[in-house]
């Protein structure tokens, strides 16, 4: 009996330990990016560039995925109003028939956008990746990010740790209905930045500077 309960024990503790620590990391990355996130493209500063971070266009089932049509929008906002110059495309690449970057790119020119002013970065596997992937391969110290809030929040704290100077640029959010697993996925993520941190993680891939002109 007594070691049934020793069993027990040593689960709750277990799943206090990660509740606390998602709480914790939760309210430390919304803190960190407390007034760098903006919702009305008329308030954000100016960038020279803005950094769109990829996600697939259809979701599992093959519909129309909100989040990426609305990143889209967003950026397309920001640059015919004057508040990016240069946007970089960061994705997933990860196999030929998987392209986040060159499809993002394609919409991109679709409404409008020259696609001079377009950077891919293939290699943008995580949010972790992109930013750092940012400075290192793209040499950009400030930038503004382009996501939904809650994925902005992230970035920006993952930009404040590699001392890169950026805002965040809030693309409409989807419903909870539609949004309720990437929201609970996203609890978890935020973890696992504290977790790269700690294990000194590095980007997947590094490779060739990329130069963005003036």
């Amino acid at each position: 009996m007594r070691r049934k309960q020793l069993i027990k024990l040593i689960i709750l503790l277990m799943i206090a330990s990660v509740t606390l620590a998602i709480i914790v990391c939760n309210r430390n990355i919304e803190l960190a990016a407390k007034g760098k996130n903006f919702d009305n493209v008329q308030d954000i500063p100016y960038n020279k560039v803005g950094l769109l971070l990829g996600t697939s266009k259809y979701d599992s089932q093959g519909y129309e995925n909100l989040y990426y049509a609305y990143r889209i929008r967003a950026t397309v906002e920001l640059i015919k109003n004057g508040k990016i110059k240069y946007i970089i495309v960061s994705g997933d690449n990860s196999t030929q028939s998987y392209n986040e970057p060159e499809m993002m790119r394609k919409d991109l020119i679709a409404l409008g956008i020259d696609s001079s002013i377009i950077f891919l970065d293939y290699a943008g596997f995580r949010t972790f990746d992109s930013i750092i992937r940012l400075e290192k391969i793209f040499g950009q110290k400030s930038a503004t990010i382009i996501s939904q809030k809650f994925h902005n929040e992230r970035a920006l704290f993952i930009a404040s740790k590699e001392h890169i100077d950026a805002i965040g640029f809030n693309a409409q959010n989807v419903n909870s209905q539609q949004g309720f697993k990437i929201q609970l996925r996203e609890k978890f993520a935020r973890v696992k930045v504290y977790l790269d941190y700690i294990a000194n993680k590095k980007p997947k891939f590094l490779g060739e500077r990329v130069l963005i002109p003036e």
